[in-house]
């Protein structure tokens, strides 16, 4: 089964009709919409990114039967040549801080991936992507200048999420890919301060109909 999960892109995009599941998992419930797909909306009960139960997210996936997932998600772009309104698919992730893991009582072991037949499919479905590496930073705030200015180099979005889904994905077995949504530059990029919240907002519903095409792409060609 192919599952889905995003935040402030997706809650912009008209699903398909689904029906509304509460599965209850080790690490918390989670609530989930069903149907020949499984979509999650990351942001549960308005949780903020700092807070997100992404065990419970993931967990919940695995329990309904996912095999494959998609992540779906709104990023900040650190190249100039990435404006907002752009798509990048990730060819790898980047995180220097502590991610959530199901095995914190035993010793195990897992490469951190994407998957690149999912990533290929998506490619196809939106040929004006970019392939790019995705950074995660812990949030709520915004990164500094500074910050952006040093990762920029290896990495090429910002995001709160992605890597925190994908590695526990990798841990369950799921493959996984990530599409990200570029909803502003990120601070200090292309002459912009501190991203505008609500500029951000405003460009997230302006990609809403490009992720409802997407999404429809999606579920015809993966699920």
């Amino acid at each position: 089964m192919l599952g889905i999960i995003g935040g402030t892109a997706l809650l912009q995009a008209e699903l398909p009709p689904l029906e509304r599941k509460i599965i209850a998992t080790p690490f918390g419930s989670a609530e989930v919409y069903l149907r020949k797909i499984a979509v999650i909306k990351r942001h549960q009960f308005n949780t903020p990114p700092a807070q997100i139960n992404h065990r419970a997210n993931i967990a919940a996936l695995k329990i309904a039967g996912v095999d494959r997932m998609i992540s779906i998600g709104s990023t900040g772009s650190m190249k100039e040549e990435l404006p907002p309104g752009s798509l990048v698919v990730a060819s790898g992730y980047f995180s220097p801080w502590n991610i959530q893991t199901f095995h914190e009582h035993d010793i195990f072991h897992v490469p951190p991936s994407v998957d690149e037949e999912l990533s290929a499919g998506l490619m196809e479905l939106a040929p004006d992507a970019k392939r790019g590496v995705y950074f995660q930073a812990l949030g709520p705030r915004f990164e500094t200048a500074s910050e952006i200015a040093h990762f920029a180099e290896h990495t090429d979005v910002v995001g709160m999420t992605a890597a925190s889904e994908l590695t526990l994905a990798n841990e369950l077995g799921i493959r996984c890919a990530a599409l990200c949504t570029v909803d502003n530059y990120a601070n200090g990029i292309g002459g912009e301060g501190a991203p505008d919240y609500e500029e951000i907002i405003k460009i997230a519903r302006q990609n809403g109909d490009k992720v409802t095409s997407l999404i429809k792409g999606i579920v015809e060609k993966f699920a």
